[in-house]
């Protein structure tokens, strides 16, 4: 199959394993074909699942048996936490017919496969053919057809970062100085309680306490004189008489009778 190479878009690795990742070749429902160089200078074809693919147990291990089975390796089948499943191709040449040359893979959760890179042969996307499914035929078609539900998930899977194993040196100054750190907290522990238990001392003069309050009643306030005095009356005497005001008192008669 000629394969047009174009440029690489975002999202597609820089990298894979050994290979240096220069352009794609092809894209497939299943995954992404790309041309890749070795640290020899050789042309490689290289397949990577796409993530929905990669998610998918059953797509994943169809496309890890097809490399298995191209390869030659027979040892048996590997579960999910088969990340660290390396395998590298013999120049003995492949063991299925048309199958291409496997020269190195990975068999993880995010696999990838490279086969040498030959223009107008088959190249890595012979893997991909077979993680795709088709619909049950018995005798005629019928029904309908079978589509994944992870074809919407477009971008490929790459595998995650390797962490760089610290050299045991590096390891050991570590667990030194937690070690050290962990002495000097307990020493500051110690010292804080010993300045708490034995710090005070004794014959310090302690502060002087208060006397005791003593309540003691008084009697109420005596008066000064025991006779009670009238206060004065501002009002003027009964025997007092002003001036007699003009008129016929009601005692007084005059000797005359008044008309009958």
């Amino acid at each position: 199959m000629a394969n047009v190479a174009s440029p690489l878009q975002y999202g597609d690795p820089p990298r894979l394993g050994p290979f240096v990742v220069q352009a794609r070749l092809h894209q497939a429902p299943a995954g992404f074909v790309y041309l890749g160089q070795a640290s020899d200078g050789r042309a490689v074809s290289l397949a990577v699942l796409t993530r929905g693919a990669a998610f998918d147990a059953a797509a994943r291990e169809r496309f890890v048996t097809a490399i298995r089975e191209a390869g030659g390796e027979r040892a048996g089948r590997r579960g999910w936490f088969g990340r660290t499943g390396r395998q590298r191709g013999t120049a003995a040449g492949a063991v299925l017919d048309g199958a291409p040359e496997v020269l190195d893979s990975d068999l993880g959760n995010a696999p990838w496969v490279a086969v040498p890179y030959v223009p107008g042969r088959p190249g890595a996307e012979w893997f991909l053919e077979p993680v795709m499914v088709g619909g049950t035929l018995i005798g005629q078609a019928h029904g309908p057809d079978f589509v994944p539900y992870w074809l919407t998930d477009r971008a490929p899977a790459l595998p995650g970062p390797v962490r760089r194993r610290l050299p045991l040196t590096e390891t050991r100054r570590r667990v030194l100085l937690a070690a050290l750190a962990l002495a000097l907290l307990l020493a500051l522990v110690a010292a804080i309680l010993l300045l708490l238990v034995f710090g005070r001392n004794d014959s310090e003069p302690q502060p002087r306490q208060l006397p005791p309050t003593v309540f003691v009643p008084t009697a109420p306030p005596t008066p000064e004189t025991t006779e009670p005095r009238p206060s004065p009356s501002q009002s003027s005497s009964p025997t007092q008489t002003g001036p007699a005001t003009p008129g016929t008192s009601p005692g007084d008669d005059g000797g005359e009778g008044g008309p009958l």
